[in-house]
């Protein structure tokens, strides 16, 4: 790391240097604390208030060529690595926080967050990648470790970062149909208790359903319904019921038999093992299908969770993409779920 050069100054000479200490003010009887921080860039206005609290000399880092002040140097880290709807907050100490200005899925490029990381004397922490985020919430920190930084290594994080780092992508309201299967729900044995669930959900990602089908077991039936909402333009199409392994659950059966290209039926996802994922061609274009195991009406977090602010988001989620989930798709089950502050589905 390198070490700045220390030397005094008259505080009126003072404009333009940096501090290499604390400056404290006294207030007898009321208060004590700094009036300006170490790393602090001595302005025109200073001057007076530095004056007043006793300064006639001050400790700077000397001016060095080829070396850059940890809060500019920050401003440089944020706008190589920060993609779209992220606000910064103002530099301090070299550190600057990234916020997210809408709702939406953080994604984080971790290969090059790693590298970035790699290059000494800069770093970035963030949220784990690919989980809904609020408005207003703070998904990563930048700080630059040294005062006064070298030239060349911001250089080298310019030309190593080639697209951002870290960006929020907004959800794009869906239209959403749901298919409920079982005959007990059908014929009025029992009353439904998925789509309720579902309305909350989807409601709450900003998402409008279309519709809600009821069928039987009957796979035919099943899979009109599902066509019927490809033809009505439903973006997201899922279907509840029928997807363990009874031999009444029909349901992956009926998701193929409507035309739907089946990318995984399975996942390492617990609450979520029976999830199914698919695309289907609809009057909106590529439309995802899913098959919902009962868990996600029980559970506040579940493999919904993880995926479908996905494909708001406009991801392809690949069978690759959800073998993925197996590291940290282990709900704990807590008493208290404080899901998504948790390890689930990271």
């Amino acid at each position: 790391m390198s070490q700045p050069h220390m030397k005094t100054v008259p505080v009126r000479q003072a404009v333009g240097s940096v501090l290499c200490h604390d400056i404290t003010r006294i207030v007898p009887g009321e208060s004590k604390g700094p009036v300006f921080r170490k790393g602090h860039t001595i302005r025109e206005e200073d001057i007076e208030v530095l004056l007043s609290v006793g300064k006639e000399h001050l400790y700077v880092f000397e001016q060095q060529p080829g070396m850059v002040h940890e809060n500019d140097a920050a401003e440089r880290l944020v706008a190589a690595i920060a993609g779209n709807h992220l606000e910064k907050t103002s530099p301090k100490e070299g550190r600057i926080d990234l916020i997210a200005s809408c709702d939406g899925l953080l994604r984080v490029d971790v290969p090059t967050l790693a590298k970035v990381n790699s290059l000494g004397e800069i770093t970035v922490a963030t949220l784990h990648s690919l989980q809904y985020v609020t408005k207003g919430r703070a998904v990563a920190g930048t700080r630059v470790v040294p005062l006064l930084i070298d030239d060349g290594k911001l250089r080298a994080l310019e030309t190593l970062v080639t697209k951002p780092v870290i960006e929020v992508l907004p959800l794009h309201p869906a239209k959403v149909g749901i298919v409920t299967t079982g005959s007990e729900v059908y014929s009025g044995r029992i009353q439904d208790g998925f789509g309720p669930v579902l309305r909350k959900k989807f409601a709450s990602l900003g998402c409008t359903v279309i519709g809600q089908t009821l069928t039987s077991d009957d796979t035919t039936m099943t899979a009109t319904g599902i066509r019927d909402f490809l033809a009505q333009g439903a973006d997201l199409v899922v279907v509840t019921g029928g997807m363990s392994v009874d031999p009444d659950d029909r349901t992956p059966l009926a998701i193929r038999e409507a035309g739907a290209d089946i990318v995984s039926y399975g996942a390492p996802v617990y609450p979520g093992a029976m999830f199914l994922m698919a695309w289907a061609e609809g009057s909106a274009g590529r439309v995802p299908v899913l098959g919902l195991p009962g868990c996600v009406m029980y559970h506040k977090a579940s493999i919904f969770d993880l995926i479908v602010p996905r494909l708001l988001a406009g991801l392809d989620v690949t069978a690759a993409d959800i073998a993925a989930l197996g590291h940290g798709g282990f709900c704990s089950q807590c008493a208290d779920c404080r899901y998504p502050v948790c390890p689930f589905g990271k």
